[in-house]
């Protein structure tokens, strides 16, 4: 299981929308033990070195390496691109 970590940027984003916090860590952490698992739902970024999983309508914007998950931004599907 990887390791999952949370850029300031994506903690501060967890406690404004506290409503879908423990639904979005739980996908994050389901990701990290099983990345077979969601596989349907993260796609690779185009133009950066990043991915991300989709959790209903909220998207997570990650980066991973062989140990660890990070989380680098996470919001509504609309307006995470910008």
């Amino acid at each position: 299981m990887k390791q999952v970590a949370y850029t300031p940027t994506a903690a501060k984003a967890l406690k404004r929308h506290a409503n879908r916090a423990e639904a979005i860590r739980a996908k994050v952490k389901q990701y990290a033990a099983d990345p077979a698992s969601l596989a349907a739902n993260v796609k690779t970024l185009q133009g950066v070195e990043a991915k991300r999983l989709r959790v209903g309508d909220f998207r997570v914007i990650f980066t991973e390496t062989a140990t660890t998950v990070t989380v680098l931004e996470i919001g509504p599907r609309g307006g995470i691109y910008d």
